[in-house]
């Protein structure tokens, strides 16, 4: 019955990105969208990873790898925070560059929160081709809803995975703190594909990131 539901609402969700110009696509597991992924894939292929546990999750990096391409990510161990911030500049001129969203809507939105704004950057324009993977989990009703969402789960989980010492992470909901270790400090809604950046979205049916 889950798979169903998960099915029924990811391809509604998929007809309206498409409305709105996005590509867009449903697998029911994460190890199809990873295997769609890994066709944009070539030796050589520079690939930037914009911070997403749902892309995490998929052990993209070792495949990328694997196929001969460079792996680009600002998130990797032992990095000081200027070798972040290059890495993350690099990104944006990526051949490939992987992230999920905060949320997506029955309406086709999507909406993302960003403490650097480097994700929603390189979403919008920069590399050759952008692969947004969403889990099913992440469809909201519409635009206040994903908001909600946002504020609710997904700034609150981010902050505690990332050890922050803001109020989220005790109460388990935003706070609209004014600290300086503040996170949610770039917020993005995008209502149609930019116009020259090449995005396909994958739904995913099965759970995965936050």
């Amino acid at each position: 019955m889950k798979n169903w539901h998960n099915e029924t609402i990811g391809n509604k969700a998929v007809d309206a990105l498409t409305k709105n110009e996005f590509d867009a696509v449903y697998f029911a597991t994460t190890k199809e969208a990873a295997a769609f992924i890994m066709e944009h894939v070539k030796p050589g292929t520079t690939v930037g990873f914009g911070g997403s546990m749902t892309i995490d999750s998929m052990a993209i990096q070792d495949q990328v790898k694997a196929a001969g391409g460079k792996v680009i990510d600002h998130g990797a161990a032992g990095l000081t925070m200027e070798e972040r911030i290059a890495t993350a500049r690099e990104e944006l001129v990526s051949d490939l560059f992987l992230c999920s969203s905060n949320a997506i809507t029955l309406d086709g939105l999507l909406v993302n929160i960003d403490g650097m704004g480097n994700r929603v950057s390189a979403m919008t324009f920069g590399p050759k081709k952008v692969v947004i993977v969403v889990s099913t989990d992440k469809i909201c009703r519409d635009e206040k809803a994903a908001f909600e969402r946002l504020e609710s789960i997904a700034a609150p989980m981010n902050n505690k995975r990332l050890d922050m010492p803001n109020p989220c992470t005790r109460t388990g909901s935003c706070m609209n703190c004014q600290a300086k270790t503040r996170i949610c400090r770039v917020y993005s809604v995008m209502r149609k594909k930019p116009m020259v950046t090449d995005i396909t979205v994958v739904v995913v049916g099965e759970s995965a990131g936050y």
